[in-house]
This record gives C-alpha cells, structure tokens and sequence, in this order.
C-alpha cells in the first residue's frame, strides 16, 4: 500500500468517526469514502475547523501549541496593544501574560499602573496584583493587598483567591489564622490542593493526627472522583501519599 493511500485512509476514517461523534448528518460518511481527499478537505474546511474554534479545549490546546512555538507572542501582542492605548485593560491583558512567564515584577508594576480611576478597586486587578507579589516573596503584602480586595469587593468569591490568602496568611507566620484558612477551604475548594497545604502545615507544626486525617481525605476524595479528575489532580495525591508516608516512618 503506498503512503498517499494510506494517509488517505486515515484522514477518510477520522473524518466518519467525527461525523458520528458530533451528530452530523450521515451522508457525509457517503461522501467521504466516494470522494477521498477532496471530501476530507471539503470536510476538515466547513466542519472541523469551525468545531475547533467553538471548543474551549481545542482553543486552550491551540493557544498552548503557539505558545510552544511562540513564547513571547502573546507578551508582544499585549505590549502592542498597550503602546496604542494605555488602557486598565490593556495593563491587565499585559500583566496576566508576565505573571505566566514569572516576571512578577514587571506584572505587579502593570496592575499597579491599572488599578486607577473606576478600576482603582477592580477585584480581578487587585487579585493579579496580590499574586504578583507573592510572586516576588511578599507574603505580608500580599495579605494586605487581599485584605484591601476583601474590604472595597465583600461579595467578591475567589477560591484561588482565598487560597491565595491561606499561603500569604502562612508565609506571614501566622499559623493559627493560616489554619483556620485552609480548614475553612477544605471544606468546598475544587480540587485536593488546599487539603493537602492544609495537612502539610498541619505536619509542620507536629498535629500529626489531624494530618493523617486529612491526607486520607484527599486520597478517598480522589478514589470515587472521576479519572479525568484523578488525572489533574495527581501531583496533590501524590504528596498526599508522600505525606503519609513520612508520618508512618516518624511514627
């Protein structure tokens, strides 16, 4: 069989399994197997593309290839963008994309610059902001900065944002009230890493019984969640096992 076929038989066979899964109309299959690379062009054109574009996850997995390829581009474009108008937006679109890449001072000193006028107590800002400066190892500041989002937005709900908050709590040696943070976080937070920072403090600080418990929390949570469930959150399961671990070897 030569290559070119068996490309051909490929793509044509790819194509039908996307006309049933997306509930297309079945003479598609008709035209893709009478007509070969030309239906398959024709078909990638007016539904493939078009299905890519409205997917969520296909545009993440588009967005994280360019990146890939292009790592400054977003950076470039959003550099661009501010050059034209220095709006608070176009300070944030500019901040998000440094805090991704970790240069956390030149985020915080964007959102600085965006949080002025009616943004001057912009929640979305202020929260950059903090990460930023925890970014930068100023954990005390970052408390401050999520102390004053609370007081200017107090309907505002955030579970990285009060994640956030329970590590700034701690890294400010405040460990009761950090405690308190992360018990109250483990209660509702979607996903097991504010159980497993919680138990990890809970270790530190030698409440070893209360640690166990917490980390087998996280591992029956895990257990009777979904697989793609169990596949995001494996780095926090795995510390949690870690955890155990080193508490049955102290014990």
């Amino acid at each position: 069989m030569s290559p070119l076929l068996l490309i051909s038989l490929l793509l044509q066979a790819a194509c039908c399994v996307h006309v049933v899964r997306s509930g297309r109309p079945l003479y598609w299959i008709f035209l893709l197997l009478a007509f070969s690379l030309l239906a398959v062009l024709v078909y990638v054109c007016v539904a493939v593309i078009p299905d890519l574009r409205s997917d969520p996850n296909a545009r993440r997995s588009l967005k994280r290839v360019r990146s890939t390829l292009d790592p400054q581009r977003e950076q470039r474009d959003a550099s661009r963008r501010l050059d034209v108008a220095d709006t608070p937006e176009n300070r944030r679109q500019l901040a998000e994309t440094l805090l991704a890449r970790g240069d956390y001072a030149q985020a915080a000193e964007h959102y600085q610059g965006a949080l002025r006028g009616l943004y001057r107590d912009d929640p979305h800002l202020m929260l950059g902001l903090a990460k930023a400066q925890f970014g930068l190892g100023r954990p005390q500041q970052t408390r401050q900065t999520l102390d004053a989002l609370i007081a200017a937005n107090p309907s505002f709900r955030s579970h990285d944002g009060h994640l956030l908050y329970a590590r700034a709590v701690e890294g400010s040696g405040d460990t009761e009230a950090a405690l308190h943070e992360y018990d109250t976080l483990a209660q509702g937070y979607p996903g097991e890493e504010a159980r497993v920072r919680y138990a990890q403090l809970l270790q530190r600080i030698a409440r070893n019984d209360q640690a166990r418990a917490v980390y087998e929390q996280v591992l029956r949570h895990a257990a009777a969640s979904p697989k793609h469930y169990q596949r995001e959150q494996r780095a926090w399961v795995d510390l949690a096992r870690k955890g155990l671990r080193e508490l049955d070897t102290s014990a």
